[in-house]
């Protein structure tokens, strides 16, 4: 059977639930919430197991805080020996106007501290990516502020919208490959 690892990203503690740096560890809630699975605390992570279509996925969100992601995502793709092809990490993207999605099976870090942590300790970029775009309404300066703010009243709708296509994303991920799923993802649109 195939196995994927479905990386969220986020910190752990109360302060950041709901924030727009969290949505990766909501993504992952959402997928194990429709899968009728729980998380269980593990070394480094947090992480609920459920199939889909005869593939198993492994759902990990790092308990190591975001900058530190890379050591929950090199010892889980150790354990299950699962190559970086078969992961897929759902982030956070200032670079992303709040109406997009977009998938690709690698890159750069673009500046985010998951993903930098997660490519320096596999030695590599080449690995999928579910960016979640969360916009760059803020004024110059406070961008920390933003990130780590919660979603504005008006927003909500369209992220829970997004979250619901993301648990889909996963599955076609998982089901029919990146380059397939990318097709239809990265022209998707959520207006406000």
């Amino acid at each position: 059977m195939s196995k994927f690892l479905i990386v969220g990203l986020g910190n752990i503690g109360m302060e950041y639930a709901g924030t727009r740096h969290n949505i990766g560890f909501e993504v992952a809630d959402a997928i194990a919430l429709k899968n009728g699975v729980s998380f269980r605390s593990d070394r480094l992570a947090d992480i609920a197991e459920t199939k889909y279509r005869g593939k198993q996925l492994i759902i990990i969100k790092p308990t190591t805080y975001m900058n530190l992601s890379g050591k929950a995502v090199k010892y889980w793709l150790d354990k299950e020996k699962i190559q970086p092809s078969n992961m897929l990490v759902i982030l956070d993207d200032l670079a992303l106007p709040l109406s997009k999605l977009r998938l690709r099976p690698s890159g750069s870090d673009a500046g985010h501290n998951g993903l930098k942590s997660i490519q320096a300790m596999i030695n590599s970029v080449d690995y999928p990516r579910l960016r979640f775009g969360i916009g760059n309404n803020y004024p110059k300066g406070m961008q920390a502020d933003f990130v780590l703010g919660k979603w504005f009243k008006e927003e909500i709708p369209v992220v829970l919208r997004k979250i619901e296509k993301c648990v889909e994303v996963v599955e076609s991920f998982a089901h029919i490959g990146i380059e397939r799923t990318m097709n239809e993802v990265n022209k998707l649109e959520f207006p406000l």
